[in-house]
C-alpha cells in the first residue's frame, strides 16, 4: 500500500513539532541539530512508520551525501511505500549494526578474566563529527557500554571506569575523563551520551567521582579538573539566583524557605529523537495536559537515568501520568551535595580560600534543605519531593542509598536507611529499584549494577559493613549464575530470581559497560570462596 507525502502526514508533524520547538530553549551556538531538526519529515516518517524495529538505530545513521542533498532527493520522490523509503534510508545513511561480542568463553568459571576481555571490544576511537550526523566529537578514546549503545554515556562511565581502575587501567580511566572534560568545556554540561539528540539534557552528575578516580598529582591538569567541574554546577543551578519561593528555572527550583534543590528537567518539549514514535503515541494517550510537557517530563525521566520508572509517575503505575519536572529526586541532590564537597576540597587542595568558603556553604546549606525536603525520620528513609504538591512521594527506592554514597547523611539517617533497606530493597539476587513492578525497567524485579555500587559504597562508608556485604555477595552471584547459563554480561538482572531482567522501551542489551565495572571491582572487595 502506497504511503504519500500528502498534506495530512505534513500536517501531522507540524502540529506535533512546530508548537513545541517554540517552546524549547534556544540552542547554544556550540551545540549542533538533532536529527529531528535536521531531516524534519523524512525524519517523522522513518520514526513513526517503525522502519527499524528500535527507534535508535536511524538517529545513529551517517549520511553517505550532504542533508541538503538528501532532503532534496527525498522531496522530488512523489510517493514513498514502507520498503521503498527503508531503501531509500540505506541508500543514503550508512545505518549502524550493534558491534559483535567475543562468542561466551568455554570457561565460564573467572569472571574477572571475562571483563578484562571485553574492555578493547568496548573500546572506541576518537570521534570526528560527520556533516548531517549525531555522534558528537571526542579527542580520545573511550569505552562505551555495548549494544545498542554505541557512544559514550555520562553516568554510565563512572561505574565502567570502576572496573577499568581495579584491572589497571588508569590510561582508559583518564582518556574517559579527559573526554568528559572536553565536553563541558565544549557545552557547558556533559550530555546524556555522546550524540547531538542527547544535548538538551544531561544524567546524573558523577563527573567528580570520575575526577576522584583520576590521578592528581599533576597540579594543573587537576586545576583544570576542578574548574570543569565549578561550570558543571553552574549548569545545574542556571538561575537560582533569579528564583522567587515556589518556582523554578530549568533544573533549579526555590522552596518554600528560599532552599534551592534541583529538578531534572530537558531543555526541549518535543519527542525524543531515539524513542520518537513512542514518545508520540504516549502524549496522544493524555487528553488533560499539552503534549509538550509530556515530552519534557519523558525527556527529563531520560536525564535521570531511570528511564522509566514509578517515581516519575504521579499514580505510581503509568507512563501517562510522567510528572518529572515537578519532582526534586534524592539522588540528583545527593550527588550535587557531592559535587559541591569535592569542589570545596579540591579547591581547599589548591589553597583557594573563596572557593572553599562557598562550596562548603553550598553543601552545608543543600544538606539542611535535604533534610528538611527529603529525609522522612518516621520511614527511616529518604523520599522524593513533589515540590508544586508541596509533599514527599511515597516510592521507596534504591535513591535512598545516594546520601550515604556521598557522605550527606548524618550517622543516625545511615542505620536507619540500613534497617530501611534490608527491610524494603533486599531481594534474593542483589538490590531492588523500587518496591513496585510496573514493567517499567528501573522499578522491580530489576536491579542494576550502579545501584548495588552506590549501596556497597554507601553503607561501608557508615560502617554497615555486614548489609554491604550481603547486597554485593548476592549480586556478584546472580552475574555469575547469568554468565554460566548464557556467557553474557547484562544491562540489568531481576534480582528477584537471580536471572536476566526485562521491560523497557528496547530489548535486554549484553555487554555491558556498567555491569563488567561494577562486578570486577566488587570481586576486589568479595573475592569468591577458594
Amino acid at each position: 500500500m502506497k504511503h504519500r507525502r500528502v498534506l495530512a502526514a505534513s500536517t501531522l508533524w507540524l502540529a506535533l513539532s512546530a508548537p513545541a520547538m517554540a517552546l524549547a530553549l534556544a540552542p547554544k551556538a556550540s551545540e549542533v541539530p538533532s536529527p529531528a531538526d535536521t531531516y524534519g519529515e523524512l525524519f517523522h516518517q522513518v520514526q513513526m512508520r517503525k522502519l527499524f524495529p528500535d527507534g535508535k538505530t536511524f538517529v545513529d545513521a551517517t549520511p553517505r551525501r550532504s542533508p541538503a542533498q538528501i532532503l532534496a532527493a527525498y522531496r522530488a520522490h512523489a510517493a514513498f511505500t514502507d520498503a521503498e523509503l527503508k531503501r531509500f534510508v540505506h541508500a543514503n545513511f550508512v545505518v549502524p549494526l550493534s558491534a559483535p561480542l567475543p562468542p561466551p568463553s568455554k570457561d565460564r568459571t573467572t569472571l574477572k578474566a571475562h571483563i578484562a576481555a571485553l574492555w578493547p571490544v568496548l573500546t572506541r576511537p576518537p570521534v570526528e563529527a560527520v556533516d548531517g550526523g549525531s555522534a558528537l566529537p571526542l579527542d580520545k578514546p573511550f569505552v562505551v557500554p555495548g549494544g545498542r549503545f554505541r557512544e559514550m554515556y555520562y553516568w554510565d562511565s563512572y561505574f565502567t571506569m570502576l572496573g577499568l581502575a581495579a584491572d589497571g587501567r588508569q590510561d582508559a580511566v583518564e582518556s574517559m575523563v579527559d573526554d568528559f572534560g572536553g565536553l563541558i568545556d565544549r557545552y557547558g554540561h556533559i550530555p546524556n551520551g555522546t550524540r547531538s539528540y542527547y544535548l538538551s539534557r544531561s544524567q546524573p552528575p558523577f563527573y567528580f567521582a570520575m575526577v576522584g578516580l583520576a590521578d592528581k598529582t599533576d597540579k594543573a591538569r587537576f586545576k583544570q579538573r576542578v574548574d570543569l567541574m565549578r561550570r558543571e554546577h553552574a549548569f545545574w543551578m542556571d538561575g537560582e539566583k533569579t528564583l522567587a519561593p515556589g518556582q523554578a528555572y530549568r533544573r533549579a527550583v526555590a522552596l518554600p524557605d528560599g532552599a534551592i534543590l534541583n529538578r531534572y528537567a530537558d531543555d526541549r518539549t518535543t519527542p525524543r529523537d531515539e524513542s520518537y514514535r513512542e514518545d508520540v503515541l504516549t502524549a496522544r494517550a493524555v487528553t488533560n495536559r499539552p503534549a509538550g510537557e509530556v515530552f519534557r517530563d519523558l525527556r527529563s525521566g531520560a536525564e535521570s537515568g531511570w528511564d522509566f520508572s514509578s517515581r516519575w509517575m504521579a499514580d505510581g503505575k503509568s507512563l501517562k501520568t510522567i510528572q518529572t519536572t515537578a519532582i526534586l529526586p534524592v539522588d540528583l541532590n545527593a550527588l550535587l551535595f557531592g559535587l559541591e564537597t569535592a569542589i570545596a576540597q579540591g579547591c581547599a587542595d589548591l589553597a583557594d580560600a573563596p572557593c572553599v568558603a562557598e562550596f562548603s556553604g553550598r553543601a552545608k546549606a543543600r544538606r539542611t534543605a535535604m533534610d528538611a525536603y527529603l529525609w522522612d525520620a518516621p520511614r527511616g528513609l529518604y523520599l522524593d519531593y513533589q515540590w508544586r504538591e508541596r509533599t514527599r512521594l511515597d516510592h521507596p527506592s534504591a535513591a535512598t542509598l545516594y546520601p550515604l554514597f556521598v557522605g550527606a547523611a548524618s550517622p543516625d539517617q545511615a542505620k536507619a536507611v540500613a534497617t530501611t533497606t534490608r527491610a524494603l530493597l533486599l531481594a534474593p539476587g542483589g538490590l531492588r529499584t523500587t518496591t513496585v513492578a510496573t514493567g517499567q525497567q528501573w522499578d522491580t524485579p530489576n536491579g542494576w549494577a550502579p545501584m548495588q555500587w552506590v549501596a556497597v559504597s554507601g553503607l561501608r562508608r557508615y560502617g554497615e559493613e555486614d548489609l554491604a556485604k550481603d547486597i554485593g555477595q548476592r549480586w556478584l552471584a546472580t552475574v555469575a549464575r547469568e554468565y554460566k547459563a548464557s556467557g553474557k554480561m547484562l544491562e540489568k538482572y531481576d534480582v528477584e530470581e537471580a536471572k536476566a531482567g526485562g521491560g523497557g522501551e528496547y530489548p535486554l542489551q549484553d555487554g555491558f559497560g556498567w555491569t563488567n565495572g561494577v562486578t570486577r571491582a566488587l570481586l576486589d572487595l568479595y573475592p569468591a570462596p577458594g
